[in-house]
Order: C-alpha cells, then structure tokens, then sequence
C-alpha cells in the first residue's frame, strides 16, 4: 500500500503532467512534515517554482536536494540552471563543476555549462563544453546550435560548419535563434537554408513582442539577400519594414531599431546614396545593444563618411568599430591584446634556408593535378583573381578555406613540430595528408571532377612549407597590391576572426604584421623556389587584358575569354565569403588605387615600418 509521502507526490505528477505548475506549488504547501522530505515532492516542487519564475525559492528548493543527495549530479545539474536563470553565475558555476565528475557522459550538463560560460563571455570554455556535449549526444540539436554560436564567435568556421550539418531539416527555432542560426547559415553561404529557417522562426505568444521579432526578420532577409548580391530582391524585402514602423518602436527595443536601420543604411550605399546611409548608419550605431552590432554599425558609417570625401570623419567612425571589435576580441583572445603580441600566427616562422634541402623526394600529382594557390594578405586582390579563375569552365574555386593551415595544426596536435617535421614524412604520410586535404575540398565542390582547384586563402602565403611539401608542383599566385591601400582596406573591414580583429585593431599592429608575413614569404621561397606569379592589383586594373593574357600562359590555359567576364559571373554566383562580394561584380576600375593618401596624416606613423617592403614591392610613397 503506497505511503502517504508517494500519493502527495503522485498527485504533483499528474499536476506537472497536465501543466498545472501552480497546482503543484498549492499541493506542496499540503505536505506534512515528513513529506517534505520526499526527494520526489522537492524535485516536482522545485521545477514547478522555477517554471513560475519564483527563482529564489527554486534555489533553495534545489540546494536542499543537492545537499541532501550530494551523490546525485541531477540535482546540482537543476541547482546550476536556476542559479544561472537568477543571475548567480558563480552559484552556477560551482554546482556544474560539481555535478560534472559526478555525471562525466551527461551531455545536458556539459551543455548548461557551456551556457553558462557563454554567459559569461568566456568563449573558448563555452565552445569545448559545447562541443563536447554534441559528441556525448549528437542529435542534441540545442547543444549543436548553441556550439556552432560559440564556434562562429571564436573564429572556428570548420566545426562551426560541422555543427550545422543537416541544420536545413531542423525543427522551427524560436524566433531570436532563428535569426541567430540564419546568419550563420548565410555565412556558409547556404542562403535557402538561412531564409526556410527565418520563415519557420517561432514567434512569441506575445502580439506586441511578437511584432517587434517580425520586423527583427524582415531586416534579417533584407541583409541576407543584399550580402547575395541578390539587391532586387533585397529592396523588396525593404518595403516590408517600412521607417515608420521603426520608429514608432517601444523605447526596450533598441536592438530591433538597430537591425532595421543598418538595413536601410546598406541598401542605401548599394543604391548609391551614402548620404542617406550616413544618417541611418549614427542612428542604429546610438541604439545598437550588442558590440556586433555597434562595430557593424560603426564600419558602415566609417564607409558612407569615406564616400562621401569626409576622410576625418570615416576615421573616428573607424576607432569606434574597433574598439567594438576589441571588446568582442578580448573575450576570446586576451592573451591577444597584451602591447607586444602577434596576433598574425606566422606558421614555422624559424623555418631556416636550408628547409627542404634534405626532404627525401616524394610522388606528388603534376601542376594540372595540384590545386592553383591564390595567396598574399588579406585585401590585396586575392578575390578578384579568383572570381575570374572560377569563371573559367577549366576551374573551381572553393571559396575561403582553411585547409592548409588545418592539415599544420592536425600535425602539431599530434606531437610533431612544423616545419622541421616535413622532412620526416612518409610517401603514406603525405598521401593521408592529400586524401584528408581532397576528403575535406570533396565536402564544398562533390561535383569538382577534373576541373582544377582554386585553393584561395590569403594566409596561405605563410604556409609555404606545408604546400610544397604536399603539391611541389603547385603554381601559386602572389597577390600584391600597394602595402598602405592594404592596410587601409583592412582597417576599415569587420573582419569575423578574433585575431584579426586584434591585427586591424591599429596601423602600428596591421603594419607589423604585414612586415612578418612578407618577412616569411620571401625566406620560404628563397628556401623553396615554387612556381609563382606575381600579380600586381594596380597593373591589373590598368591593363587588364595584357594581365589576363599572362595568367592564362603561367596557369598553361589557351582560351582565357572567360575570365574577362568575372563579374557577370559573380553576380550569377550569388555567396562571395569575403568583404569584396559587391565589388567584384563591378568589374575592374581604379577608384581603390591610392585610396590611402586620403589618410596620409594617419599613416605617417607607420611609414617608416613599411618604407622597406613598398620598396620591395616597386611601389612608391
């Protein structure tokens, strides 16, 4: 016969069951007092508080539990959720640290953790909890969205890519992580799966709230379509969120007024009037709630101020997005922003000159059968030149990608130090080295066949060795263009990596870095003496068919016609990774070459750092 303990909590089952939380705080308050120890009325009486939001006293319930079951690792599990849920983050903390050893293979409390450490802003820990509670539990699809958030925040697109797979047929979010995980989809370059997911979004029972998410997704399909170059479509979607209706916003929903104007504002500069963007662009800057948002904002108003001639200006705009952008760095990298730091990782920089000079020979593939490398930093044509190679019928770029320095990393993971350890390699070394590389490539081009690759990635010019080593035959591209319009073009792009948000944090770091990396480029083809072409932005855009005619004898093609119509091609090809995705629909013009003399009195400073490598480079000052 059942105690009079098990009928109470029997009884605030079928009340919780039915969705009666208050019905089950009322029969609590009926226990006598042996009853209220029975772990099963604590536990329904706890989730039931928390359920209402009565936080405090769900505290308390929980804590009870947990020290009257310290064995029990749900208990501190339930505890770190409200503690979190009421603000005490260290409360939290300590329960989850403690349910873990407890509980080591239970994936919710790998997952709370991360949530709380993403709380926090303490990334890094954020993204391994949450990624360790995805491999516990692969089909835990809110562990998979919340660590491919954590991912995307640290700058790790391949897991950020892994997480999302299959995110297409995922269940209809609630509206704010419907607009979260859209972003990232559109950062994959999925565009359908990033607007399904905006059409499924679950909006609040709230009507008011509600309204305020629509006009939140509107901006969002405005701002998706417009980074695909899709701009009719773009402006009809703009219609839909009309000025009026941000305005007359409740005061609360300053982040809805934000997304909606930075919409204005960048369709206003695609459509020509910067002026117009301006004013948008300070608007959504003075409401914007999230350092993203205010470095999004505050770049769009450095741009239209540029555009317009009012250079000064577009630099203050300038300091306000990177200090935006430090704020977002420093809680993924701090080690980063110490006075001294590189944040540009110059992989094997104490390569010597005699690397490779005892590198026991290896089968590699011929030049046809190797990937072309379009190499050089960040911002110096490397995405001109490779929409006009993927142009071309005979080639196919894979967007960027950072496979090489993956396949560097995966060599340090496992003990062996690069460089040095290339000439240790096995030919069954480098072929598992060139099937994962082509695995990985087969995942983004299935349909690649017998066209060539175009591996573009500007930091691969620091990657030199590792190429060499696996595509010897390789023809790789140098990217040049002049060192202060580089620097310049960086300065004023809301690069997503947290390191490069550090690098174009100042002239004086982007400078150093930009000395570092040329540094390494040329001791590594001293070392090496690869097949390379030099391609020069400011020749290009001045005699381009001369240049085009040279690209097609280096990379041995014939027929070069093709690639004279990069930019019909890249208005078809709708997803452009990189921050040029509208100007190389354009064509070429010179209107960016000497762009940095209307910042002359900022560069003075750096001058002398880069005089040697303008040099170098032919170019003058």
């Amino acid at each position: 016969m059942p105690t009079a303990s098990t009928d109470l909590a029997r009884a605030m089952a079928g009340a919780w069951n039915a969705g009666e939380p208050e019905r089950v705080i009322a029969l609590a308050g009926q226990a006598t007092p042996s009853q209220e120890k029975d772990e099963g009325v604590l536990l329904l009486l706890g989730l039931a508080q928390q359920a209402t939001a009565r936080l405090t006293q769900a505290t308390a319930t929980f804590r009870q539990l947990a020290q009257w079951r310290p064995d029990v690792s749900a208990y501190w599990n339930n505890l770190a959720v409200v503690c979190r849920q009421a603000g005490d983050l260290a409360g939290a903390e300590q329960a989850l640290l403690t349910a873990l050893p407890l509980a080591p293979d239970d994936a919710e409390v790998h997952y709370n953790l991360g949530l709380l450490y993403a709380q926090q802003q303490h990334w890094i820990q954020a993204r391994q909890a949450l990624l360790d509670a995805v491999q516990l539990n692969p089909h835990f699809l809110e562990a998979r969205l919340q660590a491919a958030y954590a991912c995307h925040v640290c700058g790790d697109n391949t897991q950020q890519e892994a997480m999302l797979d299959g995110a297409a047929g995922w269940p209809p979010q609630p509206a704010e992580q419907a607009l979260v995980l859209s972003a990232m989809l559109s950062v994959q370059g999925d565009l359908d799966a990033a607007l399904h997911t905006l059409a499924q979004a679950r909006l609040p029972d709230d009507e008011a709230a509600a309204g305020v998410m629509r006009l939140r997704i509107a901006a969002q399909r405005v701002l998706l379509h417009e980074r695909n170059n899709r701009i009719e479509a773009a402006q009809d979607e703009l219609r839909q969120l009309p000025l009026r209706a941000l305005d007359a916003l409740p005061p609360q929903a300053r982040q809805a007024r934000a997304d909606g104007w930075r919409a204005h504002a960048v369709m206003a500069m695609r459509t020509g009037t910067p002026a117009e963007a301006e004013t948008l662009y300070q608007r959504a800057l003075a409401c914007a709630a999230e350092d993203e948002s205010r470095a999004s904002a505050a770049f769009g108003l450095a741009s239209a101020r540029d555009r317009q001639g009012r250079y000064p200006e577009a630099w203050q705009a300038l300091q306000q997005a990177h200090a935006a952008q430090l704020d977002i760095a420093r809680n993924v990298v701090p080690e980063l922003l110490a006075a001294d730091s590189q944040p540009l990782q110059v992989a094997g920089s104490d390569a010597g000159t005699d690397t490779g000079v005892d590198w026991k020979p290896l089968s590699s593939p011929d030049s046809r059968h190797s990937p072309v490398f379009v190499v050089g930093f960040p911002r110096s044509g490397t995405t001109l030149l490779e929409q006009m190679l993927d142009a071309h019928p005979d080639f196919r770029s894979m967007d960027e990608r950072a496979y090489i320095h993956e396949l560097i990393e995966a060599m340090q993971l496992v003990g062996q130090r690069y460089p040095a350890d290339l000439a240790k390699l096995t030919q069954q070394d480098a072929n598992q080295l060139r099937d994962v590389y082509r695995r990985r490539v087969g995942r983004v081009l299935p349909d690649l066949g017998g066209r060539r690759l175009v591996d573009k990635n500007p930091l691969n010019m620091l990657c030199l060795p590792m190429i060499m080593r696996l595509f010897p035959h390789a023809r790789i591209i140098l990217c040049l263009r002049h060192p202060c319009d580089v620097l310049l073009s960086c300065s004023m792009q809301p690069f997503r990596s947290p390191a490069f948000m550090v690098l174009c944090s100042s002239l004086q770091r982007l400078a150093q870095g930009y000395a570092s990396a040329f540094e390494q480029w040329y001791r590594d083809v001293e070392a090496f003496a690869p097949q390379v072409l030099e391609w020069r932005y400011e020749t290009v855009v001045s005699r381009f068919d001369d240049q085009v005619a040279r690209l097609g004898q280096f990379l041995e093609t014939a027929d070069t016609s093709p690639m004279r119509r990069f930019a019909e091609h890249a208005r078809h090809k709708r997803f452009i990774s990189t921050p040029s995705y509208a100007q190389v629909t354009e064509g070429v013009h010179r209107k960016a070459v000497g762009r940095w003399q209307h910042y002359r009195e900022q560069f003075e400073p750096v001058l002398p750092l880069l005089q040697p490598w303008i040099e170098r480079l032919g170019y003058a000052t």
